[in-house]
């Protein structure tokens, strides 16, 4: 096994909301709210300016993070802007709120945008709300400057809400958080559905199509998406992404009046804005456990940048044990061919048995190992992972 850090969700004792039905929200391009005064005076001041993207495998590719990066350098020539990449394909906000403070705060970005509807899709409701606005909590106790805006992307499952008029859950949910702080929020995805509706985008090519073919087509007003259904093209489907977020920034931008962003009262008492990554080397490790060298270990250096430390174990038997105090733990590792699986005992009794395989396990990724989250939050737990 090949572990980095452990997640640790640390909660104040206090009453915890109750779950809310969220229906789903009428779809517009984009919301201004409190706009992004902080990074707009930055930039038409022509100072370095450095914005965080945080998101999943969408983000993660080479299209609407350096084209939006690239369009505010041409917008705004004097000042320098740099970006921090912070996108982990296959992951939602539930991981995002905890890597947080190691991927993005501690570069104090000026501006981050978050995107997760896609990859949050399929999680309840609660799970959004407390993991997003842990997420705004957390950076605007770290730097009250920081502008925050949403985004939203959308597979080829979301097409059938966004034509009716309607924003697919997850991004409903994110949207009353955004109400809550301020924060401006764009659906990068809504002009996508409508073009698809009018046959001038086709969303899933059943083949495969080179890049000349594509652009040719773009010329004549058809855009070719996507192969997959998911990930668009960095030639054309993240061109429409772009384009999305230029319209928007036109009232976004000008929008709101420089100064630190407030906290008001949580919308969840229970919200992670306290959740945190602990170092594997501070949980008593059994002596089977080494921690690998990034000048001679392939995956320790390639995934160094998202996990300072990794250590690996292969003996059956072999343990971590750690006490905390928090609502929820979870392991942040590697599952790949080499990974097998763990049991897990919390308190003294057993919760079952972990695979850290899967059958995308060809090649080593960063993924999350869920231990326990429905721990009392003001007491201390005892962790013990075993190796099976």
């Amino acid at each position: 096994m090949r572990w980095g850090v452990v997640g640790m969700a640390i909660l104040s004792v206090g009453a915890v909301a109750g779950t809310k039905a969220y229906p789903l929200r009428d779809a517009v391009e984009f919301t201004v709210r409190g706009g992004l005064p902080n990074v707009a005076a930055k930039l038409r001041r022509g100072e370095a300016v450095k914005i965080a993207y945080l998101g999943g495998s969408i983000t993660a590719q080479a299209g609407w993070r350096p084209l939006t990066r690239a369009w505010f350098a041409q917008q705004y020539p004097q000042a320098h802007v740099s970006e921090i990449n912070a996108a982990i394909g296959g992951t939602g906000s539930d991981l995002g709120v905890f890597r947080l403070r190691h991927d993005v705060l501690r570069y104090k970005p000026d501006l981050l945008f978050v995107e997760f509807a896609v990859n949050d899709g399929g999680a309840a409701p609660e799970r959004i709300l407390k993991a997003m606005e842990g997420i705004v909590r957390q950076t605007w106790k770290a730097d009250a400057m920081t502008d925050i805006c949403f985004v939203y992307t959308l597979t080829q499952g979301m097409l059938g809400d966004l034509q009716k008029g309607k924003m697919p859950r997850a991004a409903s949910v994110m949207e009353e958080v955004a109400d809550a702080y301020g924060i401006p929020s764009i659906h990068m995805g809504l002009s996508v559905a409508r073009l698809e509706a009018e046959k001038k985008v086709i969303f899933r090519d059943s083949q495969s199509l080179s890049a000349d073919l594509r652009k040719a087509d773009m010329k004549k007003g058809i855009y070719h998406f996507s192969h997959d259904g998911v990930h668009p093209y960095p030639d054309t489907g993240h061109i429409l992404y772009l384009r999305a977020v230029e319209r928007s920034m036109k009232e976004i931008l000008p929008a709101g009046k420089p100064g630190p962003h407030g906290l008001p009262k949580p919308l969840r008492a229970d919200n992670w804005e306290n959740a945190k990554m602990v170092p594997l080397s501070k949980a008593h490790l059994s002596s089977a456990w080494k921690r690998c060298d990034p000048a001679t270990d392939p995956n320790a250096k390639r995934f160094a940048s998202r996990m300072p430390e990794l250590w690996l174990a292969d003996t059956p038997g072999a343990d971590v044990r750690f006490r905390f105090k928090g609502s929820m733990v979870k392991i942040y590792d590697l599952v790949g061919p080499k990974c097998g699986a763990v049991d897990v005992f919390v308190d003294g009794e057993s919760r079952g048995h972990r695979n850290r395989f899967d059958a995308y396990c060809t090649y080593y990724r960063l993924q999350t190992m869920p231990v326990a989250d429905d721990l009392a939050a003001d007491k201390i737990h005892d962790i013990r992972l075993v190796i099976a």
